[in-house]
């Protein structure tokens, strides 16, 4: 894992920030790097005191019983703004120290956020995997670029979200006659295979459970 005083996490302007993502995002592997899966992670980001600290939590389950077997969490201050496309900078410092805190290291990493379906195809799932070298799926609650056709209202039903003439995640109903959810690829996993993952890690809501414990906890 690279320190955290890299500029990968610490940079002190937008423009360098984009930069930065643009250096990246070369780096993302889309395809499965992935061994036998014993335990599934969830990662949340929350902010206390107007702001000015952030806290970051990650719940480790087991897997496939989603059972929970470890949680940590980190609280430091804010270092970067609140700008769209840039929020994996203002959210990651704190994710790697709650990381860093870990006794289970999980095979797989699910971040309430995006992966590739990015404007610069590097989101918070496709920066952190890459920062930390291990599986990332990016499961947003709102689209942020690209279309879709309409989705079936059955639970397990999507379609490719596109943009640009290029499939950059995929719309799925986590559940029936509720709003989709916005998986993408983070890094070294595929389409497909994510949306098994996430597919595994539903019960009856609509966010999966890594990302409903890290919910709670940040």
């Amino acid at each position: 894992m690279l320190e955290l005083s890299s500029i990968f996490i610490s940079p002190k302007s937008t423009q360098e920030a984009r930069k930065i993502q643009n250096e990246l995002r070369d780096q993302v592997i889309r395809e499965d790097h992935i061994s036998t899966v014993n335990y599934v992670a969830g990662v949340d980001v929350g902010f206390q005191d107007n702001y000015k600290m952030t806290k970051a939590a990650i719940a480790v389950l087991k897997f496939p019983s989603l059972e929970l077997v470890e949680s940590q969490t980190a609280l430091i201050p804010t270092t970067f703004p609140y700008i769209p496309g840039f929020l994996s900078f203002r959210e990651i410092p704190a994710l790697l120290k709650a990381i860093e805190k870990l006794t289970i290291i999980p095979d797989i990493i699910f971040c309430d956020g995006q992966g590739i379906a990015h404007p610069r195809r590097l989101g918070i799932a496709s920066h952190l995997g890459i920062l930390i070298d291990i599986p990332t799926i990016g499961v947003a609650k709102s689209l942020l670029i690209g279309k879709h056709e309409e989705i079936p209202l059955e639970k397990g039903s999507w379609k490719p979200l596109i943009d640009k003439q290029e499939v950059i995640g995929a719309v799925l109903r986590s559940r029936t006659k509720v709003k989709p959810i916005y998986v993408s690829i983070g890094h070294k996993i595929s389409l497909p295979v994510a949306l098994d993952y996430v597919m595994a890690c539903l019960t009856k809501y609509r966010l999966p459970e890594t990302t409903r414990w890290a919910d709670k906890l940040a």
